[in-house]
C-alpha cells in the first residue's frame, strides 16, 4: 500500500507524461494534492511560447482560443486521465475540471473521487 506522498508523486509523474505526449512538453512545476476524495493537480509554467503570445493578443480572442484549445484538449483526453487517477489512487473518479490562466500560464485539473483512497501513514524519522 502507498503513501500519501507517494500517490501524490505518482499523480505528479502520470500528469506530466500526459502533458509531454499530448503537447510536447511539460509543465515546468507540478504538485499535486489528496485531499479526502479530492485530487488536485497543479500545473505551472504550461504556455508555450506561441500561446504566450496567442494570450498577449489586444482583444479577448487570443485568449478565449486558448481557453478553448486547452478544454477541448482535456475533454479529449478525459477517459484517459479519468483511468490515469484511478490506476493511482484505486478508487473511480467521478468527476474532472479544469481551468487553466492566460495570464500566468498556471492550470488546475480537480478530480473526484468516488471515495477518499486509502493509504498508509509515512514513516516518521
Amino acid at each position: 500500500m502507498k503513501t500519501k506522498g507517494e500517490i501524490e508523486a505518482a499523480l505528479c509523474a502520470g500528469i506530466s507524461r500526459f502533458e509531454q505526449e499530448y503537447r510536447g512538453r511539460g509543465p515546468k512545476d507540478i504538485q499535486a494534492y489528496l485531499l479526502g476524495d479530492f485530487v488536485v493537480v497543479r500545473l505551472q509554467g504550461l504556455l508555450t511560447p506561441a500561446e504566450q503570445q496567442l494570450a498577449k493578443f489586444p482583444s479577448e480572442k487570443g485568449r478565449d482560443l486558448l481557453k478553448q484549445v486547452r478544454n477541448h484538449l482535456i475533454e479529449t483526453a478525459n477517459p484517459l486521465l479519468r483511468a490515469l487517477v484511478q490506476e493511482i489512487t484505486g478508487v473511480k473518479v467521478l468527476s474532472l475540471h479544469h481551468d487553466i490562466s492566460t495570464k500566468t500560464g498556471e492550470a488546475f485539473i480537480l478530480f473526484t473521487l468516488a471515495e477518499p483512497p486509502i493509504y498508509r501513514q509515512a514513516k516518521k524519522t
